[in-house]
């Protein structure tokens, strides 16, 4: 089992320590894409319309500016730079070390900056969405669909992947739909259905987390991963197709 996460739009800085080790990231062969992107939002980091130009208000004029010093910044691992509603439910530091161990070899998570890392991989804390564009590159959704496909096929393969990816950065990987699931969050009220956002991010957190730290063997199949689902929520499954993967949708209370 993957478990394929997007990242945080805030980041928590490493307070000290070493810079990225770029030889120690997860999936190497990524490594020159990471640092054409790299380059590209230092440059534009650094100009005076940055803000502007990365869609960001004037309270991330910090943030934008440590984007110009990535090289040297101080490098921590994924899942304690990673910080907001998905990551405080999924809770890694209240993990026992075998659950730890668990989650850095099954979550990826899918970054503009970095295409894929794996949630141990150590990477210093920046600013960028998957939907910005940078020069040399373009549309980092785009870019990065042209060279995460043989980067993860591999790590994909044998896997039932659980995508909790918002839309924005399932853009940038469509994984073999026969062993996908999306994970879908709705409300319902009076036989009425809703999709949430807030509470649909904090619900991928808790099924990351649930699947995680429950007994048992892990899902290998869209059914194996329904009925652990339901062990915690009202939840139905939708078959995929041949260019669709299947459908996890979990349905909270109105």
């Amino acid at each position: 089992m993957l478990i394929l996460l997007p990242p945080s739009e805030g980041k928590t800085p490493a307070p000290s320590g070493p810079a990225v080790d770029w030889s120690s990231l997860g999936f190497p062969d990524l490594n020159p894409c990471r640092a054409k992107v790299l380059d590209a939002l230092g440059t534009v980091s650094a100009h005076e319309d940055a803000l502007a130009l990365l869609g960001v208000g004037a309270s991330l004029r910090d943030d934008v500016e440590r984007n110009t010093r990535l090289h040297g910044e101080p490098a921590a691992p994924a899942h304690s730079i990673y910080s907001g509603v998905l990551y405080d439910a999924l809770g890694y530091r209240t993990l026992t070390p075998a659950q730890r161990r668990k989650a850095d070899e099954a979550v990826v998570v899918i970054s503009a900056l970095w295409g894929a890392l794996r949630f141990s991989d150590s990477v210093p804390a920046y600013r960028l969405s998957m939907g910005a564009a940078l020069p040399d590159v373009g549309r980092l959704a785009p870019f990065w669909k042209a060279h995460l496909a043989g980067a993860l096929g591999a790590a994909a393969q044998g896997h039932l992947l659980v995508d909790c990816r918002s839309s924005t950065y399932a853009a940038a990987w469509a994984p073999p739909p026969e062993q996908t699931v999306a994970v879908n969050v709705f409300t319902e009220t009076g036989g009425v259905r809703k999709v949430v956002s807030h509470f649909a991010k904090h619900t991928r957190g808790e099924l990351a987390r649930h699947l995680l730290v429950r007994r048992g063997k892990a899902p290998v199949s869209p059914s194996d991963l329904l009925k652990a689902a339901r062990e915690k929520w009202d939840t139905e499954l939708v078959a995929g197709t041949a260019r669709k993967p299947h459908a996890l949708n979990i349905i909270l209370p109105g």
